[in-house]
Formats: structure tokens, sequence, C-alpha cells
């Protein structure tokens, strides 16, 4: 056997992480905070972990690797420059540790952290090379989530690295980089597939085809669009050296005590589908469908280490929710109810909303006290809006409610997911309001 790489999807944060072995032994990149998927992969395939290594102190999640490696014996490889409180093998451009068969070489490649970097791992004369988020597919890691004051700066140091990975590695080696599949770690001209290698890259990545450096600078930064204010938290709890999450059974909520923490103005969140919320839901709640993004949309909004109830169709359904929000740093939430609407609540706690299409918006216009708020990002916005409407992004909409006009709210997005939490938020507020569940891009010429 060869070089055989193994991927471990995490399609809600947009991420990767990797299982790189021979056959015996395993090298495991970038794991994420739920490691028992890991943990089968290595099962699976009968593989002993000899190395956890992480290309970065990441700002998206809380990461797995302190876990595994503690749980493995593994050694644990995390940058020398990182300011970390655990043991570590601390190491540094150049670097090489051996697993098996396998040899794993250090590579500097700062830009999205200031000590970031890569791994290439190797069996003969064979070689992947793993870039965390330093040269992703089409494009590269954001450069600003370190300072935004130093964004250029580290803009800089990212084209670098990029060029410096592919003026030292071969046009077959393949690239397996943890952002970049959905990430808002990512940025850039972000390519789809399933794969790529080091001549791919040459032919399409933003920071490898082109040449002048002020220019690829300048459009990194004009690009960047905003990130989730969980991504704060995240670096401190990694330079802790996570511990395993827990993922026991929330604390059942029956009736009564669901309708005193709705009072209370607790986060209460419902997982279900937005259409079947906005038909029926209990007064109070939110709505956050479970979903690719339901854990980075909730992060995004609720005020950290606030009491957080679940409202699921299934104790499964809980259970998903819950696996993704530990992903983030959310390791218990205060409880959760299953059941529908009616059953947990009384007649006159369930609320309804309308839905409506942007064709139905563009008759109701006419109509006076007929409001429009768009919740999309600012160059969303930019690139074409419905003349008069109000513009709150759904990341600023509650410290911006004193802005939001009275009587009938249209609520919108690209293609209703926000717009079905801002429409929720806007209903616990006290508003009326229709949710536009439908396709902006392909309704833009109603509003030209």
């Amino acid at each position: 056997m060869g070089l055989s790489v193994e991927v471990v999807e995490t399609t809600e944060l947009g991420d990767r992480s990797y299982v790189a072995h021979d056959g015996a032994v395993a090298v495991v990149v970038d794991p994420q905070r739920d490691i028992d998927r890991v943990e089968a992969v290595l099962a699976r395939h009968g593989l002993r972990c000899v190395l956890v290594v992480e290309t970065h102190i990441h700002n998206d999640y809380v990461t797995g690797g302190h876990e595994l490696a503690r749980r493995t014996g593994a050694a644990y490889l995390v940058a020398a420059g990182d300011d970390v409180s655990f043991d570590r093998d601390a190491v540094s451009d150049g670097d090489v540790r051996t697993a098996g068969s396998l040899t794993v070489r250090v590579v500097a490649t700062p830009g999205h952290t200031d000590h970031h970097l890569s791994y290439v791992v190797s069996r003969g004369a064979e070689s992947a090379v793993f870039t965390g988020g330093s040269l992703l597919f089409g494009g590269v890691g954001r450069t600003d989530l370190v300072d935004p004051d130093r964004t250029e700066e580290l803009a800089r140091a990212q084209f670098r690295s990029a060029r410096r990975l592919a003026a030292e590695l071969g046009d077959d080696v393949p690239v397996y980089p943890t952002h970049g599949f959905g990430s808002f770690c990512s940025s850039g001209s972000a390519a789809a597939g399933a794969s790529s290698t080091i001549g791919d890259e040459r032919r399409r990545n933003d920071a490898l085809v082109e040449q002048d450096e002020d220019a690829f600078v300048t459009k990194l930064v004009a690009g960047l669009t905003a990130y989730p204010s969980y991504y704060a938290h995240m670096s401190a709890l990694n330079r802790q050296g996570p511990g395993a999450p827990d993922l026991s059974p929330p604390e059942p909520v029956d009736p009564d005590e669901l309708r005193r923490r709705i009072r209370a103005g607790e986060w209460v969140v419902d997982l279900r589908d937005r259409t079947a919320y906005a038909a029926e839901h209990v007064g109070g709640t939110i709505s956050i469908a479970l979903g690719d993004r339901f854990s980075t949309y909730l992060g995004w909004l609720i005020p950290w280490g606030s009491p957080l109830t679940l409202i699921g169709e299934t104790a499964d359904q809980v259970a998903d929710a819950q696996r993704q929000l530990v992903r983030i740093g959310v390791d218990r939430i205060a409880g959760a109810a299953v059941g529908a609407p009616s059953e947990l609540a009384k007649p006159e706690e369930v609320r309804t909303y309308p839905t409506a299409t942007f064709a139905d918006l563009a008759r109701a216009r006419a109509d006076a006290g007929v409001h429009v708020i768009d919740v999309r990002r600012e160059d969303e916005r930019a690139a074409g809006h419905v003349p008069g409407s109000t513009h709150i992004p759904l990341h600023s909409l509650l410290d911006r409610l004193g802005e939001v006009p009275r009587g009938r709210l249209w609520v919108h997005c690209a293609a209703g997911t926000r717009a079905a939490i801002a429409a929720s938020l806007l209903a616990r507020a006290g508003h009326d309001v229709v949710l536009v569940d439908d396709d902006f891009a392909a309704n833009s010429h109603r509003f030209g």
C-alpha cells in the first residue's frame, strides 16, 4: 500500500479533517471536536494513530486534536511559535517527524495566522501536502482574523506562503486544505471539487495566477466579508487544550418549564424546517433550522454563554444539533423539548406568519404600510436590492432592532435561510412579519 488519505468532512462548517496512513499507522490532520468520527476511520482501517498535527490555532471550530492525542498516545504537533497552555511537540519550519513508513515535513506558511504550518506527508516518492488555511482550492485563507489592523501584512505573507508551496512541490502532489468548502475562514475565488493538486492550483489559484503581489493583496482585502462573532472565542479555547465533548442527552424540558424560559427571554430555538415553523410555532421561540449552517448562524447570533434550549421533532434531531454545537464550543445546552408546537404550548401560545414569493412582494409594494427588510450582507446588497428596502444584515439585527420600521415587514435574504431566522427574531420582538422564502437572484428583474 502507498500513501492513503481518508477525508473526514464537516460540511456544516465548510471544513475537512484528514487521516493519512500507510495501512498500519496514521497521521491525523486538524481533527474536529467530535473525534469519534476520526476514531471510526482508524478502527475501520485497523490504524494506530502516531501523530496528530495542527496546521494552526483554529478560529472557526474547537479542535479535537488535544483529546485525540491524549486518547491514542500520539505525539501532538503544534507550532512552536503559538502560545498554548498544554504540552505539545513544538515544531517549526523544516522539522521532520516519522510515523511508521511515513515522513512528515513541516513547512512554515504564515498568513492565515502568524505561525501557520503546512505538512508534507511522504511515503517513498509519493507525497501529499496538508495546507490548512494557507493554499485552498482556488484561493487562500482569510487574513483578518488575527488582527484587522494587520490584514494587509498577513495577506502579503499569505501570497508568499502559497507561492513557496508551489515552488517546492511538484505538479502531481495532491493538496488537502482544511478550509475552503464553505468555511468563512476562506477568501478569494474558492473552487468546487473533491480534490486538487499543486498543478491544478498553479492554473487557477488567485495567489499563483496573479503575478503582482500588490494586486493580489488589494483583491483579497476588498473581498473580505463579515464572519461569525463566535470566532472571537475559538482561539482562546484551542490554546487551552480542549477535552472531550459531552454528547449525552440534554435535560428534558416540559411545557411549563418551556413557557417559563420563553417568558424570561431565554433563547429557545426551534430546529424544524422554516416553512413548518412559519405555519405553526410556539410564540417567543427562534427559528434556526437544523442544516448545514445551523451552528454557524446560532453561534453568530446568540450572546456567548447564554442558556440555550432546543425544540426538535425527534430526539435524534436534538442530538444532531448538539453535535454541531460542541464543534463551536457550546458544550452543554440548558435542555430540550421534543414534539409538535401543539403538544408543547397552549393553543393561544401557538403562532403563525405567512410565507411569500418575490412575485408576491412585487405586487404588495403598491400598498401603503409595506416595509421590506433585507438581511443579506453588504456585498450582496451592493450587487442589487429592492428599492426602498431597509438593509440590516442578519448578524446586526439584534443590535439594530430600534431601526426596524413599524407596520408589516416583508423579510428577505438571498434564498430564505437567513430571512427565516430574521423573521422569527422580528416576530419575537412583536413585529408583524412575512417571510419571503424565494430566490432573489432569479427575481431581481422584478425590482430593476
